[in-house]
């Protein structure tokens, strides 16, 4: 198929079922679960995928709200990740309705031109972003290993094609000290509260010595259950962010000892829980993100230059495990929210909104059109099949 006619034929794909893709992203909006529990938007997402045909697997990497959808034979696999897990008590405020629609239609516009490009398009229903970890867990049980290239796109408050994010680690604290009567006898209690205070105390102080790129953010998820009781019992969940893993580790190394303070300084005993996978920071392929960069200019918008995409305040997700693995980007794709910003509940009404409606399409059409265009460069679509064929390689 000449190079013009399978873009245009991508494209019309979207348009021609936009509607329909609005439409999912509506219905995954109105009805928002939490990480692992995403049992709705996963059956809505596998829904126009089946009607077109698609080979769908349930249950990928063995998590229940997982599963991979196959259209195509061909040599050259591309994964199309879909995110839909929302947040707690403010829902979809990171718009992951929006990337599972402009998900499906990619898959959906590619599996049009799959057979004269060579393709096997891969959709990839990937659960628990915000929490839990899911393409890391995806990534360790197999489910992307004959993946040549990985891509999705991601809403926010602008345009930015060469997306970078943040290493992440979370754990989970527990302090465990002696119950006792708060004014009868003090001094027979071990307080664990104290202890969530001193390790608090101790990182606020370790932020002055923070390296560029570090942070930390957390929350004590219990404190004690009454006034008149010395708590015995008491946990921190805390999020580490740097600009890679190594300092990353480095951070780690740092609250951990704080952490310990806690429990050094009130007699507790104390635990450190990992209760999700780490999260690599993103690393995007460069010819793939400046073919995106092109496609966003194509359709009217303006995204960030190159030199000022590291300069942004960033998050983190584990779209940065794939893209440590394999070839990959994770655009953000601009949906107009009136000044707000993800994890706000302005922008979970946004991603409802008509900026985010023409999201899903536009998105949906820069990511087909990226894909169409390595499918047809010999030079990049060897480059990227070489890449798996040395993964396979090493694995055995």
């Amino acid at each position: 198929m000449p190079a013009a006619t399978a873009l245009d034929s991508v494209e019309e794909v979207v348009r021609r079922r936009g509607a329909d893709l609005v439409e999912l992203s509506h219905a995954i909006h109105a009805e928002p679960e939490l990480a692992f529990a995403e049992h709705r938007s996963c059956a809505k997402a596998q829904a126009l995928v089946a009607e077109r045909g698609f080979e769908i697997t349930a249950r990928a990497g063995g998590l229940d709200t997982a599963f991979r959808a196959d259209f195509g034979s061909g040599p050259l696999v591309v994964g199309i990740c879909a995110e839909y897990d929302a947040l707690p008590e403010i829902g979809h405020a990171c718009g992951h309705n929006v990337i599972a629609a402009s998900a499906v239609g990619t898959a959906l516009a590619l599996a049009d031109v799959a057979d004269d490009l060579g393709l096997t398009v891969a959709l990839l229903g990937t659960p628990a972003e915000e929490a839990g970890g899911g393409k890391a867990l995806l990534l360790r049980a197999g489910t992307f290993d004959d993946v040549a290239v990985a891509v999705m796109v991601h809403p926010g408050p602008a345009d930015i094609a060469g997306t970078r994010s943040l290493a992440l680690s979370e754990v989970l604290v527990t302090y465990r000290g002696k119950e006792s009567h708060a004014a009868v006898a003090p001094h027979l209690g071990v307080n664990a509260a104290d202890a969530v205070t001193v390790a608090q105390v101790a990182i606020g102080l370790l932020r002055q010595q923070l390296a560029p790129g570090q942070m930390t953010h957390g929350v004590v998820t219990d404190g004690g259950q009454a006034v008149n009781v010395i708590p015995g019992h008491a946990t921190l969940q805390y999020a580490m962010r740097a600009l890679d893993a190594d300092s990353l580790r480095e951070l780690e190394g740092k609250m951990f000892a704080c952490f310990a303070a806690g429990a050094l300084a009130t007699g507790c005993e104390h635990e450190i829980d990992h209760p999700a996978p780490p999260y690599d920071e993103l690393k995007p392929d460069p010819w793939l993100a400046n073919v995106c960069r092109d496609e966003m200019r194509r359709l009217g918008r303006e995204p960030l230059a190159p030199e000022y995409e590291t300069q942004l305040p960033m998050g983190s997700t584990d779209m940065g495990n794939v893209t440590q693995v394999l070839p990959g980007i994770h655009p953000v794709i601009g949906v107009d929210a009136g000044g707000a910003t993800v994890h706000q509940r302005a922008f979970a009404a946004a991603a409802a909104g008509p900026s985010a409606d023409r999201a899903v399409v536009d998105g949906a059409i820069m990511l087909s059109r990226t894909v169409v265009h390595l499918a047809q460069d010999p030079g990049q679509r060897d480059r990227v099949l070489g890449a798996r064929q040395r993964r396979g390689e090493a694995r055995s």
